[in-house]
């Protein structure tokens, strides 16, 4: 196919510069020629130098990943994740003009995050973007100049409003302080919405891998959905098709980063059967509300507590998966047991977990968070991943005992006697517990 036609034609070891600011003239494709892929020497590639890492937004450069700059484009992929379909579809409805440029005038962040030391290096950062939120200020002389560059980061303020903590009110756990719980059992959180944003060479480093062949791993299991992976080696940034991830902060993020002052920290893997819909196979939505009245507790006490949830449904195996796995547990021979509660989800999928923690870190790290006195869970996976890059741990805090569903006795027993740190209150779990646990058969 044709290349799309171009503003300026000839390609230069370095973009088109103005005299007086040094941002590049941007050059505007038009949508009626299509590209199945583009390739590193071709005539017109021209994409913004990248400096992962570099503390100076500027000198980093801004990551384009949008339609209408082609040439000049340094980001393989989509904005949105896996709603950017969506967006195709509007266009092809004829409900989005595909030229349009988003109105980004009022959409600044309302409290401050960074930056911090941990954002120029890339063994702590890389899976996100810290300059994602920074769009305006950061880069406001390239909007000026015509480029489309979108946020991945946006940050606002909300009011939470969950029954468990308006139950935790009225049994006299919380006590209202009109400032952090109001009285009618509302929390006051400042929150952060996050696409992902990989820079490939140190996502190959933590996965053990080479650059190559973590690009044909992706390519290859996508069906070939990003060509520019195999043709585009010069291209080191590229926003995956999945889900991203939203933080919750209770109390005064300016306290994060401080390792004298308090803070309490969940790190949740979303899971809609509980979270949303209460489903008791699992501890997920009582040990998400229990790490949510923990961090109102510390905010209230002068300190910081944060949630950050991932969008990894059924271990990022997707909910399909997932409610094969529960069917296979139920059906199996002898019931749902906790002995074999790791082994179906093998027996369905190939393997028992897919989040790998390695890039779990990075919204920490983002945070400026370099010690943890509370830490609400009891996965040895994430607390590896955790200290391993340099953050301390002080307190991990398992699910009180009273808040494990009947059915998810199956779940917390095969956890615990496969490793996950308990505590006191889950002494006892042997390999005898492990035979004898054994969830509710389904009622056929």
């Amino acid at each position: 196919m044709s290349a799309p036609p171009l503003s300026k034609k000839p390609r230069t070891s370095t973009p088109a510069k103005n005299d007086d600011d040094g941002i590049p003239v941007p050059e505007m494709t038009t949508l009626d020629y299509v590209n199945l892929t583009s390739h590193t020497d071709a005539f017109g590639v021209d994409p913004i130098p990248v400096s992962w890492g570099h503390p100076d937004p500027l000198v980093r450069g801004p990551i384009i990943c949008t339609v209408r700059h082609s040439s000049q484009r340094n980001a393989i992929g989509a904005h949105s994740g896996s709603y950017c379909i969506y967006t195709g579809l509007a266009v092809a409805a004829g409900k989005l003009n595909p030229d349009y440029v988003p109105n980004l005038k009022l959409t600044r962040p309302v409290f401050q995050i960074g930056p911090h030391k941990s954002w120029s290096d890339p063994k702590k950062v890389a899976s996100i973007d810290p300059f994602g939120h920074l769009t305006t200020d950061a880069y406001g002389a390239y909007l000026n100049k015509g480029f489309d560059i979108r946020p991945t980061i946006a940050i606002t303020k909300a009011h939470i409003d969950l029954p468990e903590t308006r139950e935790a009110v009225s049994a006299g756990r919380l006590i209202p302080d009109g400032k952090i719980l109001m009285p009618n059992g509302q929390s006051i959180v400042s929150k952060a919405a996050i696409e992902p944003v990989w820079y490939l060479p140190e996502i190959a480093r933590r996965f053990g891998c080479t650059e190559t062949m973590l690009r044909q791993s992706i390519f290859r299991m996508t069906n070939g959905m990003y060509p520019e992976l195999i043709t585009r080696p010069d291209i080191k940034i590229f926003l995956p098709p999945i889900g991203g991830l939203t933080i919750y902060i209770w109390g005064d993020p300016d306290t994060i980063p401080d390792e004298d002052i308090e803070l309490t920290c969940r790190v949740h893997d979303e899971c809609n059967g509980s979270d949303v819909f209460g489903s008791d196979i699992c501890t997920c939505r009582p040990y998400l509300t229990h790490a949510i009245e923990e961090c109102i507790k510390t905010a209230q006490r002068g300190g910081c507590g944060i949630v950050i949830y991932f969008r990894k449904e059924g271990r990022s195996l997707g909910e399909v998966t997932k409610y094969l796995v529960y069917n296979t547990r139920k059906r199996q021979e002898g019931g749902d047991s906790a002995e074999n509660y790791f082994n179906c989800t093998e027996q369905v999928a190939g393997v028992q977990d897919t989040r790998f923690q390695a890039l779990m870190p990075d919204p920490l790290h983002f945070l400026g968070v370099t010690k943890i006195h509370n830490f609400i869970s009891m996965s040895d996976m994430k607390y590896n991943a955790i200290v391993s890059t340099g953050i301390e741990i002080v307190n991990r805090v398992e699910i009180p005992k009273e808040l494990v569903p009947a059915d998810a006795q199956v779940e917390i027993t095969a956890k615990v006697f496969h490793g996950y740190n308990a505590g006191k209150a889950y002494e006892g779990i042997d390999e005898n517990e492990l035979k004898k646990t054994v969830g509710r058969e389904y009622a056929y």
